[in-house]
This record gives structure tokens, C-alpha cells and sequence, in this order.
């Protein structure tokens, strides 16, 4: 993008989060390029001291984001721009707004998404908090999304450039106001393009993985996470029940250790393929069934955020996880407190409860919500 030069002449001022990966250091040597003041900025979010003991030296090989090895690579990223750079300690309001709340949402039977709370809370809240402390005009990140204009002239967020890559579906939190405050650099390119602007400006980063998985979880799994941070009296043996048949055929050493839609480990053998298809925590039952089992046409989704009104009768493209390409819906209901009830023509497979059902008009970015 161009920029506008302020009266005084001053530079625009931008804050960009880097994560030490190699999308959000392309941003900041983009925008630098551009002739923006550049300032860059990581959060130390999770102490990697608490993971299980054989994972704590090593946690750069568990190829997620935000470790010490992270925070060393923005700084490098940022000498080697000659840019200023920060960290910012956010252990506390990370375990607030994203560890409580995984916890809970996972006890409570749900397949929760801590990378939403994580962008709504700290990357775009706090970083937005941040820019304004910092005298910023801007909030830059590495997301493979693009802001543009709508045809009232408002600002919107359109997908990625690089279908694959694209990461709306967990901006659907964000607020209209700091959207037009918002930058993403990359959001126009694909992943090997990316990569190519690194190596010629011989980035540290160039040629390193992309971070996969849920920071904070590590090698031991959902399962190995929460007998590490959950008091074990939370976790309790139970039925194994066959639907629709409600059969018992096998027992389970705790709810922890499955989720919605899941085939392997479930600990039972049967004449053919099973899948989680519900857990109940109230009797620590987990319910398996067939494949044709798992579809539904039907939805509620509540704590919606829209950045346009939506109306019952409307249709939409929603995804319903972040590899779902996103199905046809209609919306058959609008509850008095919000809650949105979806109808889907095709059955969609394993909807996930504490899942995002994110909504989309064309290429557009319409909200979304979670799934109940």
C-alpha cells in the first residue's frame, strides 16, 4: 500500500507483531520498504518450562510459535531492519484470556480454538493498547488477509490471496472500529513468494519452518497437556457407548483424551470404523459411532460477531473449522439473545462443538460465531 505523508511530514508510524516466523518479518521489511517508521514487537505468552520435563529443552522442535528461540529470532529480524524492538511480557494475560479459557471450554466437553482469544485479546487488544502508547498509526501483522474497501466506502477483511494460507477464519472477533487500523503486508501474496522476499533480503528467517499446532501444547497432546495442568480428579473413567444401538463395548480412562469426529486410540475394537461422535461430561460417557453418523444439517452458534447485519432467510458460505472449505447455509432463525440456528442443504461432517462457524459473503468477511 502507499502512504500518506501527515502534514508535518512525519512518517506513519507502525507497530508490527512479530512472531519470529518468517510471515511477519517479510511485513515489517515490506513496510519499511514502503517508508514506514517501523517498530517491532514480540509477546513472550507461555513459559515452555511448563510442558512435560523431555519437552522443555527442545521446544523449538515442536514446531509452534512463541518460544524463546521466537523471540530471539524477531530480534535478529529487527537488527538486521534496523528497527527498534520490544518484547512484551504477556504471560498473565495469556493464561487469562487463553489457557483459563481453553481449560474450561475443554472440561465443559468442547473442541476449543485457543488461537482466536489469542488474536482477539493479545495480538490485536493489547498490540492495539500498545500502538497507541507507542504514538503508532498502524498495527501490522504476518496474516494471510487483506483489508479493502467496501462499497460504502467502509473497510472490510477480504481472504487471502493464498487460498491455503488464508486466516480470516480467526479475525471473525475483531471489532469494525480497528480495522482500519490494521495492515497485512503479506495478505496479497502466496506462501513461496513470501519466502522468495526473505531470501533476497537474506532474512534469518528465510528458510525457517512455519510454526504448526497450538503454541502451548507441545508433544504430549491435549491429552498429555491437561494431565499436566488439570488436578487429575478432574479426569474420570467412564462408558463407552455405541449409538444409536446404546451399548456399552468398552470403558476410557478420561474424557481428556478425545475429541469430536476422532477415529484413532479410542481404546475399543469393533467389527468396523468408529468415531467420536459426542462426549457427555455430566456422566463421563464417551459416545462412538459410524461415519454416516457424524453429519448434520444443522447448527446454532452463539457470542456472534458480525460486521454487517444479517437477517433470517440470508445465505452464506461458513466454514466450520480452519481447513473446512465452507459450505452453502441459510440462517432459519435469529434467537432474541443472538443465537444463530444454520441450515445447511448438504450435511456437514463432525460439527464441532467450541469450534468457529465463520460466515463469508463472496471473499468477504462477514463475522462469525461458536458452535454450541
Amino acid at each position: 500500500m502507499s502512504i500518506d505523508q501527515t502534514q508535518t511530514g512525519k512518517k506513519p508510524r507502525v507497530l508490527v507483531a512479530m512472531s519470529g516466523g518468517v510471515d511477519s518479518s517479510v511485513a515489517a521489511a515490506l513496510l519499511k520498504d514502503q517508508g514506514f517508521d517501523v517498530i517491532g514487537a514480540t509477546m513472550q505468552v507461555w513459559d515452555y518450562s511448563k510442558n512435560r520435563v523431555e519437552e522443555a529443552d527442545d521446544c523449538d522442535a515442536n514446531g509452534t510459535c512463541c518460544s524463546s528461540d521466537d523471540v530471539d529470532d524477531a530480534r535478529w529480524v529487527c537488527d538486521q531492519l534496523d528497527i527498534p524492538f520490544y518484547i512484551l511480557n504477556c504471560e498473565d494475560q495469556f493464561q487469562a484470556e487463553v489457557i483459563d479459557p481453553f481449560v474450561e471450554s475443554y472440561l465443559s466437553g468442547e473442541t476449543p480454538i485457543p488461537c482466536v482469544n489469542c488474536n482477539t485479546f493479545l495480538k490485536f487488544s493489547h498490540l492495539i493498547q500498545k500502538m497507541k502508547e507507542l504514538d503508532c498509526d498502524y498495527l501490522a501483522t504476518g496474516h494471510y488477509a487483506r483489508v479493502v474497501k467496501g462499497e460504502n466506502n467502509e473497510d472490510l477483511i477480504q481472504t487471502s490471496e493464498d487460498g491455503h494460507k488464508d486466516q480470516t477464519y480467526f479475525l471473525f472477533t475483531l471489532t469494525k472500529e480497528i480495522i482500519p487500523k490494521i495492515l497485512f503486508p503479506v495478505g496479497d501474496m502466496n506462501k513461496t513468494e513470501v519466502r522468495r522476499i526473505a531470501e533476497e533480503k537474506k532474512l534469518v528467517v528465510a528458510k525457517k519452518k512455519d510454526s504448526i499446532g497450538i503454541c502451548f501444547i507441545g508433544k504430549g497432546g491435549y491429552k498429555g497437556f491437561f494431565e499436566d495442568h488439570v488436578a487429575p480428579d478432574l479426569f474420570k473413567k467412564g462408558s463407552i457407548i455405541l449409538y444409536p444401538e446404546n451399548t456399552k463395548i468398552g470403558e476410557h480412562e478420561g474424557l481428556h483424551g478425545f475429541t469430536y469426529g476422532q477415529r484413532k486410540a479410542l481404546g475399543v475394537s469393533f467389527t468396523e470404523p468408529l468415531f467420536v461422535k459426542s462426549l457427555d461430561m455430566e456422566t463421563d460417557t464417551l459416545i462412538l459411532c459410524r461415519e454416516k453418523d457424524l453429519y448434520y444439517n444443522k447448527v446454532e452458534v452463539r457470542d456472534c460477531n458480525f460486521f454487517t447485519d444479517v437477517k433470517k432467510g440470508e445465505a452464506y458460505r461458513v466454514k466450520l473449522r480452519y481447513q473446512h472449505k465452507g459450505a452453502t447455509c441459510e440462517i432459519s432463525n435469529i434467537d432474541e439473545d443472538g443465537k444463530v440456528h444454520l441450515s445447511f442443504p448438504e450435511p456437514q461432517r463432525a460439527i464441532t462443538p467450541g469450534q468457529a462457524a465463520v460466515f463469508y459473503s463472496d471473499d468477504k468477511l462477514v463475522g462469525g460465531g461458536w458452535i454450541v
